[in-house]
Order: structure tokens, then sequence, then C-alpha cells
């Protein structure tokens, strides 16, 4: 069997094939960058070779001061942080990397990722209780959580604070939790939004 890319959406021609002969790549990674808006070499350098000092200012996310006002604040008292993600290649990513970068620090964190058979996706029940009966204050959702608004309102009756961090479509009403960070949300608006 014969398989091929198909282009979802073909990019002017003349820009694809000069940026491809510019950075040596195939042109269905050219036809890719420039639909991404990168046309020339500086561009995709840029992009493949991002720099510190070229980041976005992370304060320009909705909700990103309680955020790290939340976390400071669970550190400062040694509270239990859970970091929680979902059953997937970004969620398990997600976690594996936040709660290392935490770990590096501060030890009082551990992290939950749901059984997917068992609890489905997302925030589930059972991981709310399992916080709250371990007496963590705080719990970090990674990739989950935008549209958990009964899953929270649960947490907040168990005294349990959530902060979520989600890139999925949020619904018209967002759960009560301490933030909530998504790109998506409709009074965001930052560089690299999807």
């Amino acid at each position: 069997m014969d398989f091929r890319w198909k282009h979802k959406n073909k990019a002017n021609p003349e820009l694809v094939e000069h940026l491809s002969n510019e950075i040596n790549v195939n042109p269905t990674l050219a036809n890719v960058l420039v639909n991404r808006g990168i046309g020339d070499f500086q561009q995709a350098k840029d992009f493949f070779r991002p720099d510190l000092d070229k980041l976005h200012d992370p304060f320009l996310m909705k909700d990103m001061d309680a955020a790290v006002q939340r976390l400071h604040q669970a550190i400062e008292n040694n509270e239990k942080i859970l970091v929680y993600g979902d059953y997937d290649v970004d969620g398990t990513t997600s976690v594996a990397l936040f709660y290392s970068f935490i770990k590096s620090f501060y030890d009082n964190v551990a992290f939950y990722i749901p059984d997917r058979y068992k609890e489905g996706y997302g925030i589930s029940e059972k991981g709310v209780h399992f916080a709250a009966e371990n007496n963590f204050g705080l719990v970090v959702s990674l990739d989950c959580g935008i549209k958990a608004m009964k899953k929270i309102a649960l947490a907040n009756e168990l005294g349990v604070d959530f902060i979520i961090c989600d890139h999925h479509t949020p619904g018209e009403i967002l759960p009560k939790a301490i933030a909530v960070l998504d790109p998506k949300r409709k009074i965001v608006s930052i560089p690299l939004k999807n």
C-alpha cells in the first residue's frame, strides 16, 4: 500500500520552494512551516532553536499571577502538592516534566495519573477524593480540567485547591479553580495561542 502525505492547506508554492531550498528541508516540512508563518531562514532558526530571551511573558496568560501566588504559598507553607495529569502522551509528559521540576527543590509533592478504564478521561471523583484523603492542599492539573465543573466543585467542598493548566477548548463556564490557565480562553490574547 502506498501512503503519501496530503497537505491540508497548500501554502504558496513559491514560498514553500524558497524556504525548502533556503533551510534545506523537504517541501512537505517547508509547507507546514509556511502555514505556521515561518517564511525565511531567521524565522526557521528562531522556531527550531528557541532562545530564552525571545520567549513571551508568561504573565500574558490570564490567571498566571494567581497560579504562581498559590503555588508559592503552598511551598512556603509546606503543603502537599499533587501533580495530576491525563493518561495520554501530552498528559503524562506534562506530569513528568512538571513533577521533576518541582521535585528538584521541593519534596512534598506527588503525582496522580487516573486509570483510564476505571476513572475515564480527565479529572475524576476518585482522584479528587484521593487528594482530599491524603491531605493535598493543592492540585495542579495538566492537560485536563477545563470542563470539570462538578469535580472542581467537589474539590472545593473537600478543601482542595486546584490550578488547571489545559489547552483544550473551554466551555462558556469555567471551573471555580484558583487559576485556570488555558490559551484558548476567550479573554486570553497571547502569541502562539494555538
